[in-house]
């Protein structure tokens, strides 16, 4: 029952932040891990974490998706077909090898949130001037193909490289970006799960328990995202997924 509870409360979290900035299953991650699922399946068990979750969120900024120009939905063609083939690659890596990898990986995700601020701003100011209004869609679809294949196998970390990315196109609002990566991640995790069945990977009960909790998180955390304080939460995430790299690479060597 106290790992139940203890799933739910994790699940909230995961699903709050990932609304709000992304970053969830940073803590999510170890926690899975902590409560005794092997590496290997806590991975392909977040997929399953983050889907609703993530949808639940978009339905949060519904109102600010509606003012997303329909060409965007073209970028779910790389977006899924790069998950895909990483889910697939998931699906045929060893416990022993991805445990190896786990700590790498977790760093490589925080590194991705601790600059994602400095990568966005450095790649902004050195595309301003060239078609600021547009990218083109081709570009973005490509630079997808590779960010997705991160997601579909590991996915910590995505989120934040779809906010930068997002912010060299048209888009403007913040929310609207938000918005989007929302649904580019539940877009992600669906089609991994879709992969992984089957492959008893998956950790169903513990999946769906910590997936009420996202779900509700995830609305509850668009809902409330400008009442956060980014600067606090990202100092947090940071904070607790250098722990997690620490801890995990203690109890793998």
């Amino acid at each position: 029952m106290e790992k139940d509870i203890a799933l739910v409360a994790a699940g909230f979290m995961v699903g709050a932040m990932n609304a709000i900035a992304g970053g969830g299953m940073l803590i999510g991650f170890p926690i899975l891990v902590a409560l005794g699922i092997p590496p290997l399946l806590a991975n392909a068990t977040a997929n399953v974490v983050t889907a609703p979750g993530q949808l639940a969120s978009a339905f949060g900024y519904r109102k600010y998706l509606r003012r997303v120009p329909l060409r965007y939905a073209w970028l779910l063609l790389p977006i899924v077909s790069g998950a895909v083939a990483g889910a697939l690659t998931l699906r045929h890596t060893s416990a022993d090898g991805f445990a190896k990898l786990v700590p790498l990986l977790v760093l490589f995700g925080v590194g991705l949130f601790t600059f994602q601020p400095l990568l966005h701003f450095h790649l902004h100011s050195h595309l301003t001037g060239r078609r600021k209004a547009w990218l083109p869609m081709v570009l973005l679809g490509l630079a997808m193909l590779p960010l997705s294949f991160y997601g579909g196998y590991f996915g910590a970390g995505y989120g934040f490289m779809m906010l930068a990315f997002l912010g060299f196109t048209s888009l403007q609002d913040t929310h609207m970006m938000n918005g989007m990566k929302n649904i580019a991640a539940a877009f992600v995790a669906t089609a991994s799960i879709v992969c992984l069945f089957g492959a008893h990977l998956i950790q169903w009960r513990q999946g769906a328990i910590m997936a009420a909790g996202a779900v509700l998180g995830g609305y509850l955390g668009a809902r409330s995202a400008q009442k956060v304080s980014s600067q606090w939460l990202r100092a947090s995430i940071i904070t607790i997924g250098m722990t997690a790299v620490v801890c995990l690479t203690l109890r793998q060597y």
